[in-house]
């Protein structure tokens, strides 16, 4: 990779209004928290929400969250991890590591300290948590799914937001949320369904959160899903260091970028950017209840 696809990509220029990042991996950027929260804010994006993937990188969210003002945590475990817990990770994929599998035993562990965790009053959402059927295969499929369920009931019991991940698993994701009842507030995470499923999320009151990847010129269906989105359901994430929008796509995403995507969205919804930015920071207020 070349030196420019390497630096990070200029400043934009700032919101009138200021919003909220509903979803950002503060850990994998390559700065330092202080700093990514100081240039966020110079281009009024004055709020994150530190998401975790896993039982460290949520108990890291939540320590995160304790100490900035400007960051809510977000705990849970990723569904791919929650396969790689009970049946091991040999090629060691994720951060950890490889590791041996550790059975169920293993996940109701790491799931005691994801509820531990839920309780904090800096924590504000239960995930990023569901369905991934693209890198998990057929055998991660139960423990997916158990993983999932039972971070409802925590989101549910502890009276969090959930927030969920779900890719090439739409039916089966709005399935569960059906048979185990939806907490009060579900945010869908980097918004990846069609119109069709965007009217569906909007008839349940589900949030829909939409990324850089909505920049992208193969994302029409993307677009089309938030030309659909009730206004009043709608966020705005990075999901950094991935998804960085148009047209610094393959180079590293922060949370100052979110700029970028507001005034996309804006576009789509015919509406002035100041308008879109002081609905979509009213609702993540109001997604992560702070």
């Amino acid at each position: 990779m070349s030196a420019a696809k390497d630096a990070p990509p200029p400043l934009p220029e700032p919101l009138g209004i200021a919003v909220a990042d509903s979803h950002t991996h503060l850990d994998m950027q390559g700065t330092t928290v202080e700093e990514a929260l100081t240039k966020a804010a110079s281009v009024g994006v004055t709020t994150v929400v530190q998401v975790g993937c896993d039982v460290k990188g949520s108990q890291w969210a939540a320590e995160t969250a304790a100490a900035y003002d400007s960051v809510w945590a977000a705990v849970a475990l990723h569904p791919n991890e929650a396969p790689r817990i009970v049946l091991g990770d040999p090629d060691g994929w994720s951060r950890q590591g490889a590791r041996t599998p550790g059975g169920a035993s293993a996940l109701d562990d790491a799931l005691g300290e994801i509820d531990r965790l839920a309780a904090l009053p800096h924590v504000k959402g239960v995930g990023e948590t569901g369905l991934d059927y693209f890198r998990t295969g057929v055998e991660g499929m139960a423990a997916q799914e158990r993983s999932f369920r039972a971070h409802i009931e925590i989101a549910k019991r502890h009276d969090k937001a959930l927030v969920i991940h779900d890719r090439e698993a739409h039916a089966d994701v709005l399935r569960i949320l059906r048979e185990e009842g939806a907490p009060e507030r579900t945010v869908f995470h980097c918004y990846s369904g069609d119109a069709e499923m965007a009217e569906l999320c909007a008839e349940s009151g589900y949030f829909m959160s939409f990324a850089g990847n909505l920049t992208f010129k193969n994302a029409q269906p993307l677009r089309d899903a938030l030309a659909v989105a009730p206004l009043e359901l709608v966020l705005v994430e990075t999901d950094a260091p991935f998804l960085t929008p148009a047209p610094y796509r393959g180079r590293p995403n922060a949370p100052y970028l979110i700029p970028i995507t507001v005034r996309a969205m804006a576009a789509v919804k015919g509406l002035h950017e100041d308008a879109l930015a002081a609905a979509v920071a009213e609702n993540t207020a109001r997604a992560f209840d702070y």
